[in-house]
């Protein structure tokens, strides 16, 4: 498994929430499933986070009562959260895919070798 750092965390959340509205516990199940178990965004790691988006404006919230199924009509339920990418979320969605690609596009540069060139050629042979 590998550890989402909290840049790419950020990116990786807004990415889940420009399918639709969600929260954090299917948030974090939709991470891994997308990264096929590779990616783990823990409850410490994902509601700072969700917190911090709200608070810059990227994502809006609402609250919806769940009950367990057969429970008594009368009893409340728990609260559920849900998050929203919101207009400013949108437009930092597509900022930081913007420099995922330019990085993604030098990184590149370094580690796919230059067309044609072995290993020796290249310099890279013990």
């Amino acid at each position: 498994m590998l550890t989402l750092k909290q840049d790419n965390s950020e990116l990786v959340v807004l990415s889940v929430l420009a399918a639709g509205p969600s929260y954090g516990y299917a948030i974090s199940k939709d991470i891994a499933a997308r990264s096929e178990g590779h990616f783990k965004l823990s409850a410490s790691g994902m509601y700072p986070l969700l917190t911090k988006l709200e608070k810059n404006g990227l994502v809006t919230t609402d609250w919806e009562e769940v009950k367990a199924a057969g429970a008594d009509p009368e009893s409340t339920g728990r609260r559920r959260k849900w998050y929203t990418l919101s207009i400013k979320g949108h437009k930092q969605l597509e900022r930081r895919i913007e420099m995922h690609r330019q990085m993604q596009s030098i990184l590149d540069g370094f580690v796919l070798p230059a067309s044609g060139m072995t290993q020796t050629e290249s310099g890279l042979a013990g």
